[in-house]
This record gives structure tokens, C-alpha cells and sequence, in this order.
């Protein structure tokens, strides 16, 4: 009896979730730990964590996979990946492969700047806008201009906090501002001065800000919907510092506002992994952090509703616990696991605005 209740509050809610129809889920990548996933106009890119990186094509339905394993790329762990009409960028642990499309080769710079850690590659983006990409390293952020095939360190330091220098995520604001998430909170930058002359705003847990919760902030994802961004925290506690990284989302309304989404309100767990947006939802998905192990266990997807902020968590037994990244290509959302890659193909429901 209680197997079916199951069973009924299972279709119960996706069904609430989906509309009229669940989305179909088809998986690829069997085994393969994804770590971020991005596209172009002729498919997606996947960076992964043992395996390389692979591309889906979108009309041929083939994937095609560079590694050690193929021998047509010298290096497997990927953390990051982000992609121009000409170019693929996969940040590793051991510094930034470039792909040419056209020639079908791979090339590796490293960075001297901060030592051999500072290699490790963890967020990536091109901004169309400049024509540049944004290389968010272990420490310092780099610059790549590609018109004048330049790359340029900046370390955004702040009152001593080596880790406000630590970037995590990086993330285009319209076409004049660019946000760096950090292991201490969020630079907002304005583009059109240089970096270093007034033209960044940081946010930590100070002054109110992110309500001045926590010893400590340290920035996953960020969204940004309209007057509002999303912002996304790392759960890290112990025993012995239980409020070093609270974790949570916050939607800020770039005035004074922080609203906090966790546990308290709706939220199967603290920390998160990404947020995207489809139409009049935002999906999170979401990780508890384990106080005695130190580990990491997935939580699943909610789903927040724009209009109402109704927060409903994704009840499906064909998604994972562990979503480690995602990505909405316009029509279908692709989930990145530590066992594989899951699209999703979402009704208009889902998908329009």
C-alpha cells in the first residue's frame, strides 16, 4: 500500500512539474564523470573528469570523444569547458587546451603566475560581446583577447583574502558587466573601465550583504533574470566551525534585498552545484555536505517558479541525485553526473516564457 501512495505522489508531481507530458530522458556517457557542459551552433560540449571531452552533434546524433584513449588529445581531466564559433577552451587541472575546429587540433598553454595549482582551470567563458575569454583559475583570473591574441593575470585580492582570488564561476551581465564568483564571495565588474581603477564592487558576507550570514561565502553558479541575480553557495561545515560556509541561494535584487532559499523554505539541502533557467523556471541543483565525512552527496533538482516562487522538488527516477552541471540549449536541458550525461527534452510548458 504505501509502495503505491509512492508510486501515485511520484506521478503526482511530476506531472505537476511537466505539464501534460513528462519529458523524454535519454542518457549517454555511461560512467563518465561530467563536470560542465556548454554548445555551439552545431552541438554540445562536454568536459569531463578521466575521460576527456566529447561533442554531441546535434544533427548527426554522433559523439565524438578526444582523449589519451583516441590519441587525438594528450590529457583527460577536464574541470571547465566554454566554445566560440572557431574555437573549444577546456580548463584542466593542468592548465587551457584550445581546440581548432577547423584543423581539428588541440594546443596547451600553462600560466606561471601562482605555481602549479594555479593551473587548474575551474571556470570558463567566452564573452561575445569583446571577443575575449574569461579563465577563472585556482588563483588569479586571466584574460584572453583574442583579437590581439593576448592573456592578461589580474588577482582581485581584497583586504588580504587570498581566497576572494580563487575564482569559481565566471559570468557575463548583459554587455557591460562580468561577475567573478570567488572561495570569499562576488567581484561585479564593470567593463568599461580596467580592472584595478574603480571598476569593481566586491560582496562578501559583510555589511549585510548575502545577509551577513556565515563566517564565510563561497560563490558555485550565478543566474541573472531580469533585476535580479541568482547566486549560488557552497555548503562546508565541520563540528568545529559550523558556520564556516552555510550554503544556500540567494536571490539579489541588485539593490538591498537578499532573499535566501535552503533548507528552511523549501530546499532538500544547502549546497549548490548550478542554477539555470528554462521560461519561467529556474532549476537548481543541489548537494548536502557531509559534516564528519567531508563529502559531497546529491540532492537532486527543485524547480523555482519566477511568477510565484513556488520551490517543487524534480521527483523523477530517471534523473540522478548528483547533478553536477547543466546546460538548456533552447529546447532540451542536459544534465551533467558522475555517472553520464542525461537530455532532457521539455514541453513549451517548460520552456516558454
Amino acid at each position: 500500500m504505501k509502495k503505491t501512495l509512492f508510486v501515485l505522489l511520484l506521478f503526482f508531481v511530476s506531472f505537476h512539474i511537466y505539464g501534460e507530458e513528462k519529458p523524454r530522458i535519454t542518457k549517454y556517457l555511461e560512467g563518465t564523470k561530467v563536470t560542465d557542459i556548454t554548445g555551439d551552433e552545431k552541438g554540445v560540449w562536454f568536459a569531463t573528469n578521466g575521460n576527456g571531452v566529447y561533442k554531441y552533434n546535434t544533427r548527426s546524433k554522433k559523439i565524438i570523444n578526444y582523449s589519451s584513449t583516441e590519441g587525438n588529445l594528450n590529457f583527460d581531466f577536464f574541470y571547465s569547458i566554454a566554445c566560440d564559433k572557431k574555437f573549444v577552451y577546456a580548463g584542466s587541472t593542468d592548465g587551457l587546451f584550445i581546440l581548432d575546429k577547423r584543423r581539428g587540433k588541440w594546443s596547451h598553454r600553462k600560466f606561471g603566475k601562482g605555481g602549479q595549482l594555479s593551473n587548474w582551470i575551474r571556470s570558463l567563458l567566452y564573452d561575445e560581446n569583446d571577443d575575449v575569454v574569461w579563465i577563472g583559475r585556482f588563483k588569479y583570473l586571466t584574460k584572453y583577447d583574442k583579437k590581439k591574441r593576448r592573456f592578461t593575470d589580474y588577482d582581485l585580492t581584497v583586504a588580504g583574502d587570498n581566497k576572494s582570488n580563487m575564482i569559481k564561476t565566471v559570468a557575463t551581465d548583459g554587455d557591460s558587466l562580468v561577475w567573478f564568483g570567488t572561495e570569499a564571495g562576488v567581484h561585479k565588474y564593470d567593463k568599461s573601465r580596467s580592472i584595478g581603477q574603480g571598476s569593481i564592487r566586491f560582496y562578501d558576507n559583510k555589511l549585510n550583504y548575502f545577509n551577513g550570514e556565515g563566517e564565510s561565502v563561497s560563490i558555485t553558479s550565478i543566474l541573472f533574470e531580469d533585476d535580479n541575480v541568482w547566486i549560488g553557495l557552497d555548503e562546508f561545515i565541520t563540528p568545529e566551525r559550523p558556520e564556516f560556509n552555510l550554503g544556500g541561494l540567494y536571490k539579489f535584487d541588485r539593490r538591498n534585498e537578499w532573499k535566501k532559499y535552503d533548507v528552511t523554505n523549501g530546499l532538500p539541502a544547502n549546497g549548490v552545484y548550478d542554477i539555470v533557467r528554462t521560461g519561467k523556471y529556474i532549476w537548481v541543483s543541489l548537494y548536502q555536505f557531509g559534516e564528519s565525512s567531508k563529502n559531497q552527496y546529491g540532492r537532486g533538482i527543485v524547480l523555482i517558479n519566477l511568477l510565484t516562487e513556488e520551490v517543487t522538488p524534480v521527483l523523477d527516477e530517471a534523473i540522478p541525485n548528483n547533478v553536477l552541471s547543466m546546460y538548456f540549449d533552447g529546447e532540451s536541458l542536459w544534465l551533467g553526473s558522475d555517472n553520464g550525461v542525461y537530455k532532457l527534452e521539455l514541453d513549451s510548458e517548460l520552456v516558454k516564457w
